[in-house]
């Protein structure tokens, strides 16, 4: 039996023995500090170690090899971990929940996949850093069935509890069902308020006449069918996202069966469009939207009408309809300026349906679905006035629903909610792969070049960084590094392109190559004859321009984060490696630009990374043997 004494003496020996201090707890001083080296006294501030217990502990791990140490002349040695890349490397996520932000830095793939459900990408940097903001219409939108699945994620992401931040994203959530819209059993549609106070102070005061026809009870109010866009859009201006529950006609039945098997994550949009009746599709190019809307097709079994912004994209719809289900040429139609056909499945320009002498003839017809290819548009002016033909259910089509006028929530309004937003899961699953993007800074090619982008204002700059010459060695360097990838080169201005396609005796295609050379191209490319092709902002929607291996953005769209992800969409297939680069002349506002084009892709889990042109060292080193030869 032990003692007193012996229990005391126990005590004692264990007293003796040094406190430990693992590699994992100097790391997470060193985060705490913000330097990846540090003295004993600063582990035992961030410990809660006897400055002598620190030291002890650090010299133990500097005696097993797990730390380093260097010895300061007139100071306590310093201790860091052998390989700094693992400290300055780590992943950090740091919230601040008073602005609604997450600072993280060299964030994984999986990290920044979650950040999308909930969060807006701000701001990149070089380092590898970057701030999302929580928004009002990010938790309106976030792709959850509760707000407790919202708020695990949130946590899951940010490691740690805020009240304030949690009472917010409640507060938000809850606001987005305030208002919905129902069919009355009359059959007219009725405008509900949570409470008698919203009606009257919110939904009275901002909507017109025109939209509310009369009241029905102090909470309820008649509405206008045909203006029920614009009390969405209104009432979301004013911080009221509001639910469309209405119970819409069918439409006239037509039976579709798709004629291939569906992806798990294709059959799992089609459910959840199912599930709430309307949405968009928000993809990566190649994973399948079309084939998805197949699927709802099938699922619907009504008649349907897509809306397509180019003739040559309606001749696309048709083509894949015709090859996937079983529908026949008399059941298709097409209408645009130059074919005018209205069938059970109709394919017609925004432009055209949106037209009051069209927009009569599509409103006769009882639509079960209404699709929105490339739905980024519908904001515009034109597209939008589409928005108000009447279908039993709505479907938009995007991979970039981000617009450079901030209007992108007007799609989610007038169409419905994103459906399909996490990319990370589709890349993991090999369906689709994820490319390997990197900005190129480029130098100038002569101080004579450099001086006019000095002297130059406005475009004129712009143009001057855009069109550097330099990057054509660097173009070059890049197809030398790939020489078996099929190669897309992409410019924004003519004389570029018809610049870099002699440099590299390849074709440019533009929107001046007649339709017929175009497809030529493109067929020649697909069947591998031909490895390069250089082509102008035609390339970045509407034309069904074949998938390369390797991508090079010579020259963009000033800071467009759409043109971005199209671009970087042509190398984006099931299988191989998928690389793109963008170009952008060092010290000049095109590299804000090109790093604001990849915010999207960046909020999708892609990781971009940046680096010097590699072809200066080549160029040198060929004037040098050029000088030596003389």
């Amino acid at each position: 039996m032990t003692t007193e004494d012996d229990a005391e003496a126990g005590g004692d020996d264990a007293g003796d023995q040094p406190e430990t201090v693992t590699v994992a707890d100097v790391y997470d001083a060193i985060d705490a500090v913000g330097k990846p080296h540090l003295t004993p006294a600063e582990v035992a501030a961030k410990t809660g170690l006897t400055a002598d217990e620190a030291r002890e502990a650090l010299e133990r791990l500097g005696e097993d090899a797990e730390l380093e140490r260097q010895d300061v002349s007139g100071a306590e040695a310093v201790y860091y971990p052998p390989d700094l890349d693992a400290v300055t490397d780590r992943e950090r996520v740091i919230l601040f929940p008073d602005r609604h932000e997450v600072v993280v830095e060299h964030a994984d793939q999986f990290t920044r996949a979650q950040l999308s459900q909930f969060a807006h990408l701000v701001d990149t940097n070089r380092a590898g850093g970057a701030i999302y903001e929580i928004r009002e219409e990010d938790v309106w939108q976030a792709p959850y069935e509760s707000l407790d699945e919202l708020l695990a994620t949130i946590h899951d992401v940010v490691g740690e509890r805020s009240e304030h931040l949690e009472e917010w994203v409640r507060s938000q959530w809850e606001r987005a069902r305030k208002f919905r819209l129902v069919t009355h059993e009359d059959g007219y549609t009725v405008l509900e308020a949570e409470n008698d106070d919203l009606m009257g102070n919110v939904a009275r005061q901002k909507l017109d006449d025109d939209v509310l026809r009369a009241p029905i009870s102090d909470s309820e109010s008649w509405v206008n069918e045909e203006m029920t866009a614009q009390l969405k859009r209104t009432l979301y201006e004013a911080g009221y996202p509001v639910r469309d529950d209405r119970d819409l006609e069918d439409g006239d039945a037509l039976s579709v069966e798709l004629g291939l098997p569906l992806r798990d994550y294709q059959a799992d949009w089609v459910q959840r469009f199912q599930e709430q009746g309307s949405g968009v599709f928000v993809g990566p190019p190649g994973s399948g939207k079309t084939v998805a809307t197949m699927g709802v097709m099938e699922a619907v079994g009504g008649e349907t009408l897509i809306l397509v912004p180019s003739r040559e994209l309606a001749s696309q719809w048709r083509d894949e309809l015709l090859l996937h289900t079983d529908l026949d040429e008399s059941q298709i139609g097409e209408y645009h300026g130059g074919e005018k056909a209205i069938r059970p499945v109709t394919i017609a320009t925004y432009r055209t349906a949106g037209m009051d002498r069209h927009r009569k003839l599509f409103d006769e017809r009882r639509w079960g679905l209404i699709v929105y290819d490339e739905v980024q548009h519908i904001p515009a002016d034109v597209a939008r006035r589409s928005a108000r033909l009447q279908g039993k259910h709505r479907l938009g089509l995007t991979a970039t629903p981000v617009r450079e006028d901030d209007k992108e929530e007007e799609i989610f309004t007038l169409v419905g909610p994103p459906i399909g937003t996490d990319w990370s899961a589709l890349f993991d699953a090999g369906f689709v792969q994820e490319p390997e993007v990197q900005i190129r800074q480029i130098p100038w090619s002569d101080d004579e070049v450099a001086d006019e982008y000095v002297s130059a204002v406005g475009h004129g700059r712009r143009q001057t960084a855009a069109t550097n010459p330099a990057k054509i060695d660097e173009i070059r360097h890049l197809l030398t590094e790939h020489p078996h990838a099929k190669a897309l080169v992409f410019v924004e201005y003519l004389d570029q392109g018809e610049a870099i396609a002699a440099e590299l005796d390849v074709p440019f295609i533009s929107g001046e190559t007649r339709h017929a050379e175009r497809e030529r191209l493109f067929d020649e490319f697909r069947r591998n004859e031909r490895d390069t092709l250089v082509i102008s902002r035609v390339g970045d929607e509407g034309i069904d321009l074949p998938d390369a291996e390797l991508a090079i953005v010579a020259s963009g769209l000033g800071g467009s984060r759409r043109q971005g992800a199209q671009r970087a969409g042509r190398t984006m297939r099931p299988v191989g490696d998928a690389q793109l680069y963008l170009l952008a002349t060092r010290g000049t506002e095109e590299e804000d630009f090109v790093r604001q084009q990849m915010r999207h892709l960046a909020s999708k889990g892609i990781r971009v990374t940046e680096q010097d042109a590699e072809a200066v060292g080549e160029r040198s080193g060929r004037a040098e043997d050029d000088a030596g030869d003389e």
